[in-house]
C-alpha cells in the first residue's frame, strides 16, 4: 500500500511507526479497541505529529487508505471539513472497527462539516454497530463543540436516543449515554429536555435502558453538570 502513497503520507507514516509500542497495542486492546492494523501510538503523539501539518483533503484520504489505525485518526486531524462530503462520510463511517477511531472522526472532523446534524440522525437509525454509535458520538461532539447552534437544532436527537436505549450492544449505549449526557448540560432547556428523556427511558423493560437512564441522571443531577446548565 505503501507504494501507492504520496512522499507526504509516507513520511506521516514513518513518523507514526517511530512511535509504536506494541505492549500499548495489548493495553488498547484491553480497552475494546480492536488491535488489528494498531501501532500503539497514543493519541496526544499522533495530534503532536498533526500538528505541523497543513489541513489537506487528499493527504488525507490518502491516510485512510492506509488502513492503518493510528493513520485513520490522523486523517481526520489534517483534512478540511469543507472538502468533506457525505459520501466520503458514509464511506469511512462503514469502515470503523472500533470506537476510539469512530468518536476521534466524528470529533475531530465529522462535526465540523455542514452534514453532522443529519448524519447524526441518519445514523443513529442505522443497524452496524460502529456507524449507530458515529450516530451518537456526533450528538455528543455537537452539543460540546458547536457552540452557537440554537438549541432546537439538538431536539430531534431525543427522540433518537429513546429509540435506541433499549440497544443492548455495549459501543452503542454507551453512546446513547454520552449523547444525553453532554446535551443536557449545554443550556436550562436541554437539560430539562434531557432528565426528562432520561426519566422516560427508566420506565422502559430494558436492562441497557435503565443503565442508559440512571447513569445519565446520576451526572445531570450533580452540581457540576447542573452548574454547566446554567441551573
Amino acid at each position: 500500500m505503501d507504494g501507492h502513497l504520496s512522499a507526504k503520507a509516507r513520511s506521516l507514516i514513518k513518523g507514526l511507526k517511530a512511535h509504536s509500542d506494541p505492549k500499548n497495542v495489548e493495553g488498547m486492546a484491553r480497552f475494546g479497541i480492536n488491535p488489528r492494523n494498531t501501532l500503539g501510538v497514543s493519541v496526544v503523539d499522533i495530534r503532536k505529529l498533526a500538528k505541523g501539518v497543513e489541513k489537506d483533503h487528499r493527504l488525507a484520504l490518502e491516510l485512510w487508505s492506509s488502513g492503518m489505525h493510528e493513520a485513520r485518526i490522523l486523517a481526520s486531524l489534517v483534512d478540511n471539513p469543507a472538502e468533506v462530503t457525505e459520501k466520503q462520510m458514509d464511506s469511512w463511517a462503514g469502515e470503523f472497527d472500533s470506537w476510539d477511531v469512530c468518536d476521534q472522526v466524528c470529533g475531530n472532523l465529522f462535526d465540523r462539516t455542514p452534514f453532522a446534524y443529519d448524519k447524526a440522525v441518519e445514523w443513529a437509525g442505522r443497524d452496524e454497530e460502529f456507524v449507530k454509535r458515529a450516530g451518537f458520538a456526533l450528538m455528543a461532539w455537537l452539543a460540546v463543540h458547536d457552540k452557537k447552534a440554537d438549541d432546537r437544532k439538538f431536539l430531534p436527537f431525543f427522540k433518537a436516543i429513546r429509540s435506541s436505549s433499549t440497544d443492548e450492544r455495549n459501543y452503542v449505549r454507551k453512546a446513547v449515554n454520552w449523547a444525553l449526557r453532554q446535551m443536557g448540560k449545554r443550556s436550562r432547556a436541554l437539560y430539562t429536555e434531557a432528565v426528562k428523556t432520561a426519566e422516560a427511558i427508566s420506565r422502559l423493560d430494558s436492562r441497557s435502558a435503565r443503565w442508559v437512564a440512571s447513569d445519565a441522571l446520576k451526572e445531570l443531577r450533580g452540581e457540576t453538570a447542573r452548574k454547566k446548565a446554567g441551573l
